[in-house]
C-alpha cells in the first residue's frame, strides 16, 4: 500500500490537472461564444444570397427548353463514377469523440461507395493524419505541352493513387478562419466539377446550431439541387448521454444550451425571394444567376467550417467539464485513502506503545 506522501503527492499532480481542464474549458466556452457570434453575424449575407438566388430562379430559364438540361454546370447531374469528399475536421485533440465520430462516418461513407473512386480533401490536422496513414495521395496533375512549348487546352489522362486517394491538404486554416480559404477550396472544388473531374462532391462535417442541437452529416454540395435546402447522404444525432452531458457543460461554463432565436428574421429575410414583384435586373437574369452560384457553393463551404468549428469547441467544453469533474472524484478518493493509510499507520503506533507498555 502506498504512504501517505506518495498520496499527498498523486493529489497535487490531479489538483494541478484539474486547474488546467478547468482553465480549458473557460477557453472554450469563450471561443464557443464567438464562434456563435461569427456564425450569426455570416447569416444576414448568406440568407440574402440564397434568397436573390430563388428570386433568379424563377425569373430565369435555367433549364434549355429544347434539352431539358440545365444551362449552368454546377446545375448538370450525371452518373457518379468518382466523388469528391471534403471532410471537415479539428487541428487539435481533447475535444472528447469529436474528431474520432468524424473519421468513424468517413469510413461508413466510403464503405458505401465501394464501386466509385473516392478524393479526399482534408481539412484539418486530425483527419490528415488519419487519411495519410491509411491512402495514398495523388500524384500532381499533368500538363499537356504543344509542339510550341506552350500549355494545351488538353489535359492527358491522369492516373489515380488508388481507389481512394487524398488530393488536398488544408491546416491549421479553422483557428483564424477567413472566408479566403473556404472561397479558394470552393473555387478548386468547381473547376474539378466543371471539367468532369468528378460526378458529385460531398461535405462531411458536424453541423451545429446550439450545444444541445448538432448533428454529423455528410451533405451533398454538387450538383446543386434546391437552392437553400440540404440534401444529405448521412445524418447521425446526439445521443440523449450526449446531450444530458452538454447541458450540465455549458450550465457550468455559464454558456446557453440553446442557440439564439432568429427565426422572425429569417422569416422576414425570405420574403425577399418570395415577394411577386416585377425586379429591374442592371444584367440579364441568366448572367447574375450564372455569376452568383459559385459564390454560393463558397458561402456552404465556409458555412460548414465555421459550424463545425463551434462544434469542436463544445465538444472541448464538454469534455474539460467531464475531466475537472473526475479529478474532483479522483482527489476525494485519494483523500480518503490517505485519511485510511493514516489511520492505520496512528493505530499501529498506538498498538506498539500499548504492547510496549505492557511488557515492562
Amino acid at each position: 500500500m502506498a504512504n501517505v506522501l506518495d498520496i499527498r503527492r498523486r493529489i497535487r499532480s490531479v489538483r494541478n490537472t484539474r486547474q488546467i481542464t478547468k482553465a480549458m474549458k473557460m477557453v472554450s466556452a469563450a471561443r464557443l461564444r464567438r464562434a456563435q457570434e461569427r456564425a450569426l453575424a455570416a447569416r444576414p449575407y448568406a440568407q440574402m444570397l440564397t434568397n436573390v438566388l430563388r428570386s433568379l430562379v424563377s425569373r430565369a430559364e435555367i433549364i434549355d427548353p429544347e434539352t431539358g438540361e440545365p444551362r449552368h454546370p454546377l446545375l448538370a447531374r450525371r452518373p457518379e463514377r468518382t466523388i469528391l469528399l471534403v471532410v471537415v475536421s479539428g487541428d487539435r485533440g481533447l475535444a472528447g469523440a469529436f474528431n474520432a465520430n468524424i473519421m468513424k462516418a468517413a469510413v461508413r461513407f466510403l464503405q458505401s461507395h465501394q464501386s466509385q473512386n473516392i478524393d479526399v480533401e482534408a481539412v484539418g490536422r486530425k483527419g490528415r493524419d488519419f487519411f495519410r496513414r491509411r491512402y495514398p495521395s495523388a500524384p500532381p496533375r499533368p500538363t499537356a505541352i504543344s509542339e510550341s512549348g506552350t500549355e494545351s487546352l488538353e489535359t492527358p489522362r491522369w492516373e489515380r493513387a488508388g481507389r481512394v486517394q487524398i488530393v488536398g491538404e488544408h491546416v491549421n486554416v479553422l483557428g483564424k478562419l477567413q472566408f479566403s480559404h473556404a472561397g479558394e477550396l470552393g473555387e478548386s472544388i468547381i473547376e474539378r466539377y466543371i471539367g468532369e473531374e468528378v460526378d458529385a462532391v460531398y461535405l462531411l462535417y458536424n453541423e451545429f446550431k446550439s450545444v444541445i442541437a448538432q448533428r454529423l452529416v455528410v451533405e451533398r454540395l454538387l450538383p446543386i439541387g434546391e437552392i437553400g435546402g440540404h440534401e444529405l447522404a448521412q445524418a447521425e444525432e446526439m445521443t440523449t448521454e450526449e446531450r444530458r452531458h452538454a447541458v450540465e457543460a455549458a450550465a457550468h461554463a455559464g454558456v446557453s444550451p440553446r442557440g439564439a432565436d432568429t427565426a422572425a428574421i429569417d422569416a422576414h429575410a425570405a420574403q425577399f425571394g418570395s415577394a411577386q414583384v416585377d425586379y429591374i435586373y442592371e444584367q440579364p437574369p441568366q448572367e447574375l444567376f450564372r455569376a452568383l452560384l459559385p459564390k454560393y457553393v463558397g458561402i456552404q463551404i465556409f458555412r460548414s467550417m465555421q459550424e463545425s468549428v463551434a462544434a469542436e469547441h463544445a465538444a472541448r467544453m464538454t469534455a474539460m467539464d467531464s475531466a475537472t469533474n473526475n479529478a474532483s472524484d479522483m482527489i476525494d478518493m485519494l483523500t480518503l485513502s490517505m485519511n485510511r493509510v493514516r489511520q492505520a499507520a496512528i493505530t499501529k503506533e498506538i498498538i506498539e506503545i500499548v504492547s510496549g507498555a505492557a511488557a515492562l
